[in-house]
């Protein structure tokens, strides 16, 4: 029962992330539906993390879906942005604090397999999740960081086609990245978020 429900999972989230290197909004459609089928797999496996991280791809995936939706009516919104080093070193700083408070309930209160991992890719999955719907370009360089250390994660948990998954999103993030920053670098209205 799990394997047909993980390829479709995998099918979907896959073209959640061409879609979205792409710049199209059909990304969040297919997001939503993916995330939702990986929930069940990742309690299944232990991973609780992930299944509350895929959770909140489901949500995000309406709020990115809408907001993309606004910014095609309001042609300044839809640019794409950078942030400073200081906006990263905030980021950083607060999602490592995260992942320890994530990592100490897991390790304190569930069965939770690897927890450390798990809370590390979850939190930063959440702060990377929310950069691409508001269109920051180096939400592509923490996809790369993230992807990496989730082929280690799956396949830890024999959640083999996952590991494959997050192999496919490593490489698709590197072709994500060039085609933002040309978007970007092209864009007559650069502009930095410090948000």
């Amino acid at each position: 029962m799990e394997l047909p429900i993980e390829i479709a999972a995998v099918v979907f989230n896959i073209a959640y992330v061409l879609l979205a290197a792409r710049g199209s909004i059909w990304c969040w459609p297919m997001g939503i539906i993916g995330s939702g089928l990986s929930i069940w797999l990742f309690i299944k496996s232990g991973l609780y993390a992930e299944s509350v991280l895929f959770t909140y791809y489901v949500f995000m995936g309406f709020y990115g879906w809408y907001a993309w939706i606004r910014s095609t009516e309001n042609r300044d919104e839809i640019q794409i942005r950078i942030w400073n080093w200081p906006v990263h070193s905030l980021v950083l700083i607060g999602g490592f604090i995260a992942s320890y408070g994530v990592y100490y309930i897991l390790e304190n209160f569930t069965d939770a397999q690897m927890p450390l991992l798990d809370a590390y890719t979850t939190v930063f999955s959440f702060i990377a999740t929310w950069m691409v719907a508001k269109r920051i370009l180096e939400n592509w360089v923490y996809w790369i960081a993230i992807d990496a250390l989730t082929i280690y994660l799956y396949v830890s948990r024999e959640l083999y086609i996952y590991a494959a998954l997050s192999a496919a999103f490593t490489v698709i993030a590197f072709y994500g990245y060039a085609a933002w920053y040309k978007s970007y670098t092209q864009s007559p209205h650069q502009t930095n978020g410090s948000y």
